[in-house]
Order: C-alpha cells, then sequence, then structure tokens
C-alpha cells in the first residue's frame, strides 16, 4: 500500500479540516446569526452608553450601571412609542388581526384591485390588468405570508436574546475581544491581528453609521409625507418607520402595513401614501441605500447593490442584513494581507480604549 507523502497529506488535512469547519459553520449557523446580530446591536447601543457614561456624577469608570440606564431608557421609550401608536388601534386590534387572512386572500386573488380601481378612478381595464398580475402570482404571495408566519415565533425569540447577548458584549467586549485576539495569533503576528481587530471595528462603526442615516431618512420622509397628507400620529409613525428601517425586508413591510392602516382607520389618504411609500422603497433599495453604504464602508454602489442581492438569494433576509459588513470585512483582511503593512497603525483604536480605565466595551 502507497502512501501520499508529506505534502499531500498536509494538503489533505487542510481540506478536511476546512470541510470540517464549514460543516460546522452549517450546523450552528442559527447561533452565528444570533451572535453577529448581538454584536451588530451592541454597536448601535454603544454610544448612548458613552455618553451616560462621559456626563454621569457617579460610576464613570463602571460601563454596567449605564448599559442598565441606556436599556431602560430605550424600554421607556418604547413604552411612550407604543402608547402613542397603539391606542388608535386597541379596540380595533382583534379585527385587524381577523382580517389578516381575509386581506391575503383578497390580495392573492385579485378582489382588491376591483377596490383600488374604485378608489383611484381606474379604468375597468386598468382594473383587470391588476388583478390579473396578482392572480398569477397568487402562489408567491400565499408563499411569503405562509413564511411570514413560520418565521414569527423564532424572530421574536431573537428578539429577546439578542439584547440580552449584547449586554455582555457591552459590559466585558474589550476583554472578550483581547482573548480572541490572543488565541488566534501568534506572539511574532500578535500587533498584526490586534490593527486588523482595530480596522474591523472601524469598519462595524461605520456600518451602524450608515444605517442610523439610512433610518433617519426614512424618518423624515414618512414623516413629511404624513403631515402633508395629513395622518393623525405622523410624528410617532414617522420614528416608527425610522426605527424599523434597521430591519431588512420585514422592516420596511411591517412599517408600511403600520402607516397604511393607520391611515385607512382615520380615513386620510392612505392610497396616495402607499404610492409614495412605493416610491421610497424604489429610491431607498437602488439609490439611496447602496450610495450610504458605499460611501461609509469605501465599496462602489453597484457592488453594493450586487452585494444586497446575492445576500438576498443565499440567505433572505438574514443574509440581505449581513451581505454588507461580511463583504467589507473580507475588504478589510484583504488589504490587510495583501498591501498594509505589519503593526500599521489605525485610528479609533479597538483595544486602546479612549474612554476611562477600569471599563470595558466590544465598541470602545
Amino acid at each position: 500500500m502507497v502512501f501520499p507523502d508529506r505534502r499531500t497529506a498536509s494538503a489533505l488535512l487542510t481540506i478536511l479540516l476546512f470541510a470540517i469547519v464549514l460543516a460546522l459553520v452549517y450546523v450552528a449557523r442559527t447561533v452565528i446569526v444570533i451572535f453577529a446580530f448581538s454584536i451588530l446591536f451592541s454597536y448601535l447601543i454603544n454610544p448612548i452608553v458613552r455618553f451616560l457614561q462621559r456626563h454621569s456624577l457617579f460610576f464613570k469608570n463602571l460601563r454596567g450601571p449605564h448599559v442598565l440606564e441606556a436599556y431602560l431608557a430605550l424600554i421607556v421609550f418604547t413604552v411612550l412609542l407604543s402608547h402613542g401608536l397603539f391606542p388608535q388601534f386597541r379596540k380595533n386590534a382583534g379585527q385587524l388581526l381577523a382580517a389578516v387572512p381575509t386581506l391575503t386572500d383578497r390580495v392573492s386573488s385579485g378582489e382588491i384591485a376591483n377596490k383600488l380601481g374604485n378608489n383611484l378612478g381606474w379604468a375597468d381595464e386598468q382594473a383587470d390588468q391588476i388583478r390579473v398580475f396578482f392572480q398569477r402570482h397568487r402562489a408567491n404571495v400565499e408563499r411569503a405570508a405562509a413564511q411570514i408566519e413560520q418565521s414569527a415565533p423564532a424572530a421574536l425569540a431573537g428578539f429577546v436574546v439578542i439584547p440580552i447577548l449584547a449586554i455582555f458584549f457591552l459590559s466585558d467586549g474589550e476583554n472578550l475581544a483581547n482573548q480572541v485576539i490572543h488565541l488566534v495569533s501568534a506572539k511574532e503576528n500578535l500587533a498584526a491581528v490586534r490593527s486588523l481587530a482595530d480596522e474591523l471595528h472601524a469598519m462595524l462603526q461605520r456600518y451602524i453609521r450608515a444605517k442610523v442615516i439610512l433610518g433617519g431618512l426614512s424618518l423624515l420622509y414618512c414623516l413629511v409625507a404624513m403631515l402633508l397628507l395629513g395622518f393623525p400620529n405622523a410624528i410617532v409613525l414617522g420614528v416608527l418607520a425610522g426605527i424599523l428601517e434597521f430591519i431588512p425586508v420585514a422592516g420596511w413591510m411591517t412599517a408600511a402595513v403600520i402607516i397604511v392602516t393607520a391611515g385607512a382607520l382615520s380615513h386620510s389618504h392612505w392610497i396616495w401614501m402607499l404610492a409614495l411609500l412605493v416610491v421610497w422603497r424604489i429610491l431607498m433599495d437602488y439609490g439611496i441605500a447602496s450610495r450610504v453604504m458605499g460611501h461609509e464602508l469605501e465599496i462602489h454602489p453597484l457592488l453594493a447593490i450586487f452585494t444586497l442581492m446575492v445576500g438576498g438569494a443565499v440567505g433572505g433576509i438574514v443574509g440581505i442584513y449581513l451581505s454588507v459588513p461580511f463583504v467589507a470585512a473580507l475588504r478589510v483582511i484583504y488589504r490587510r494581507f495583501a498591501s498594509a503593512p505589519v503593526g500599521a497603525a489605525v485610528p479609533d483604536s479597538f483595544v486602546e480604549s479612549p474612554e476611562p480605565r477600569g471599563e470595558t466595551s466590544v465598541t470602545a
């Protein structure tokens, strides 16, 4: 029996190890996604924690109390937002939930085209074309409704688990980052790995800043549109639209449903609002989002659009959300190993935090 030489055996073992790692990642993909969203959420909350810590009279050297303050502030804000939004739906909540299957059936069968045609003054031929379009895509509408219904429990569980895990990253993230750096690096390349971590940290900060900009633009657009159309609770609904912009696909769909429903219940111009939301979505997905992401992450807008489309095709909603930071991280790693000198200084250090000694954070 002929055994392979040492070089062949090493290559085979490397391929086998790589396959095992890929298999483990696939098996644990749900856990990895939850931890990834927890890290991003901690980057989102960290500026609030740092602001509270910087302007606090007590516990300036501790992050734990200020993390708690930030979460309490978010809870209070959520309660106030719900109080301003849901009194309008409180009496009709049961009717709305019961009407969801009926509404889905009317959309998939094309029956809703008649109502839209009557409200907008369409000709019978136009209404017939819209009805035929919905009928042809009935299977897609029903499939999308079934997927939303199946993924709702997992999404709710994620909304509970992700903020809890983010507490650990906010409180002790710097120590965790240092341990990971020492785990994956040897003594001779410790400086290079630490510098790479600094660049990834800065990239994630820019990604969160881009998401905040997009959320602010959605808030402003929806607020102005609703004020012009005379919607009730326009400020609350606008804030809700800005917040839900952080959730890809499902976020803006949920915001659109809530806004249109609010207009229908208050007898406002909900048809015009729906048209404006469709226009805004086209502008956001194919123009504004790609340019903002490209500017913040130094990625060409066309590459950002391609990344979002590939991410959606591979991983659905999760793929859309994580595809851009994943490609940006690959770009940072490629630049580091392709051209950057070892030990190069990187601004906005990940480990050397400008904050007071004694506190730790994943997003220093």
